[in-house]
Parts: C-alpha cells; sequence; structure tokens
C-alpha cells in the first residue's frame, strides 16, 4: 500500500509542475493588464463598434441612450479600465460603444 501512495505523489507532483507554466502564464496577465495602451477610437475595430471616448459625443447614434458609458456596461473591467471587445486596449470608462450592454 505504501508503493501505491507513492506513486499518488510522484504523479500529483509531476502534474503540479507541469501546469505551473500555464499559472505564471495567467498571473504574468493579470500583473500586466494595468499596462494596456489605450485604444484609438481611429482603430478599425473601434470604428466598427462606433466607440467614442465621450458618450456624449454619440448622441446621435440611434443606439445610444443617456447615460450609457463603458464604466456601466457588462464587458467593461473597472480594474484594467480593460474592455472585453478590445483585449489589447484600455478604454476610457465615460466612452461608449455600439456594443453597450448593462450589467447584471
Amino acid at each position: 500500500m505504501a508503493d501505491h501512495s507513492r506513486r499518488d505523489f510522484m504523479r500529483n507532483s509531476l502534474l503540479g509542475l507541469a501546469a505551473l507554466p500555464l499559472g505564471a502564464g495567467i498571473l504574468s496577465k493579470s500583473a500586466f493588464a494595468q499596462d494596456l495602451p489605450r485604444l484609438d477610437p481611429s482603430a478599425d475595430q473601434a470604428q466598427a463598434l462606433n466607440y467614442v471616448e465621450n458618450a456624449s459625443d454619440a448622441s446621435d447614434h440611434p443606439a445610444y441612450e443617456e447615460g450609457e458609458q463603458c464604466s456601466g456596461c457588462m464587458f467593461f473591467q473597472a480594474d484594467s479600465q480593460g474592455c472585453q471587445l478590445f483585449p489589447q486596449n484600455s478604454v476610457n470608462p465615460q466612452g461608449w460603444c455600439q456594443s453597450w450592454t448593462a450589467k447584471a
């Protein structure tokens, strides 16, 4: 029975070691989230979603409703000011795009 325990320990140790690079990658990605460059409103993806840095600039867009801002959107990540729709960039919390969806 002691051999069985030793085998389990070795297998679990090897699995743990194999998972270390994955965990380090996730942690380093989170650590650098604060360093995301600001989204340029003239970028192709920003243009495709009608992103503006100031929500009031979108008042003439048919999808815009008063009070909608990135900070109130379900895609906004407050800790990094990132957006799930623009994963390589941060956005202005007072901004808006046509994919705005209220937080639950």
